[in-house]
Formats: C-alpha cells, sequence, structure tokens
C-alpha cells in the first residue's frame, strides 16, 4: 500500500468513525461528553506514555528490569500500570543480537495498559499475514527499519491469552539522563518493535 493510499485509508476510517460516533449520540446511546472521556482516558490515563515510563525505569533500574522481564504483568502493576487486556503480558527484549516484532496473526490481541490502543495498521491483514513470514522484508519496506543481517529477528505472535511487547534498546547518549527524559524517547512503534526508540 503506497503512502497516499495509506492516507486515504486512514481518512476513509476516520470518517466512519465520526459517522459512527455521530449517529451514537443523536441514538442517545453515548453523549458528547463520554466520547470526551474515552478520548481523555486513552490519551493520558491508558496509553503509550505509560508503557514508556515502564521502560524508562527499566533502562535505570536493573532490578526492576530483572522482574519485569520474569512478569511484565506483576512489574507493571508496581507502577499501577494494568487491567483489561494487561492480564498476561509479556516483555521481550531487544539486544545487540536480537529484535523482536509483535503481531497478532488471528486478530489485534495488544497490551492496552501500557500501549493504549492499537494502531490500523497492527489490524491489518497484510501486517498480520507478511510480518510472519519476511520480517525483515515489511520492517524495511513498510516501516524504514534496516535490522542488520548479524541481528536476529524474532516474531512474537499476541493471543488473548499471551499478550507480548518490547522493551526497546537504550539509545546510546542518553547517560545521564532522566526516567522523564528517556520515558521522551520511547514510542509506541518502539514497543511494538517496528522502530528503534528516538535518539536524543
Amino acid at each position: 500500500m503506497s503512502t497516499t493510499e495509506k492516507a486515504t485509508h486512514q481518512e476513509q476510517i476516520a470518517a466512519r468513525v465520526k459517522a459512527i460516533e455521530s449517529l451514537m449520540i443523536e441514538k442517545g446511546l453515548m453523549t458528547t461528553a463520554a466520547v470526551d472521556r474515552l478520548a481523555e482516558i486513552y490519551e493520558n490515563e491508558v496509553g503509550p506514555q505509560l508503557g514508556a515510563k515502564v521502560v524508562a525505569k527499566a533502562w535505570t533500574d536493573p532490578d526492576f528490569k530483572k522482574r519485569l522481564l520474569e512478569n511484565a504483568s506483576t512489574a507493571c502493576a508496581e507502577m499501577g500500570i494494568g487491567g483489561l487486556q494487561g492480564e498476561d503480558m509479556v516483555a521481550v527484549e531487544n539486544t545487540d543480537d536480537l529484535h523482536h516484532v509483535i503481531v497478532c496473526t488471528l486478530c489485534s490481541c495488544y497490551p492496552w495498559p501500557v500501549m493504549g490502543l492499537p494502531p490500523n495498521w497492527y489490524k491489518e491483514p497484510a501486517y498480520r499475514a507478511r510480518v510472519v513470514r519476511e520480517p525483515r522484508k515489511v520492517l524495511s519496506e513498510e516501516f524504514g527499519l534496516d535490522v542488520p543481517d548479524s541481528v536476529e529477528v524474532r516474531v512474537w505472535d499476541s493471543s488473548s491469552e499471551m499478550r507480548y511487547w518490547v522493551l526497546p534498546q537504550r539509545p546510546a547518549g542518553t547517560d545521564g539522563f532522566t526516567e522523564e527524559q528517556l520515558a521522551a524517547l520511547v514510542t509506541r512503534e518502539s514497543m511494538i518493535g517496528v522502530a528503534y526508540a528516538k535518539q536524543p
């Protein structure tokens, strides 16, 4: 799918969502205030910014990182992060030799408490089918991420029983950064594995 086609597809989805929202408000099934509250929840209370805080803590606290890799749900709960779709989370760590990518081949299972709602492309059949068969090609062609041949790429298939997410590598040159500064370098895409954390 070209960039123009993707943009058109996104516009079509946004128009459909707006139409459904308007119809639900008109029929009295939902209020504008309820819609605003849901948006606020996913922007401020549940979403990638929470996962970014977890990653930043793991980058700065080796004991927490160990607990996170042993049981992500329990470690996240230490920070008050958890709930629906986060009961059985597994964090997998990117290293110099190993790069992880997350997918749900059946539908769109995803760790909402740390990453919010899944992006549209994550739910598309093309991503779900291709990233399993040719992950390097998908990462390069669709996301501009060229993983060196010396690095193994491992794909993890999330399900309703087990929701994976990536602990990205800490960028070089961030010694002395606070957790808040580090969290600003973490993106949803880096926690899915289709991007690296941002460089400072």
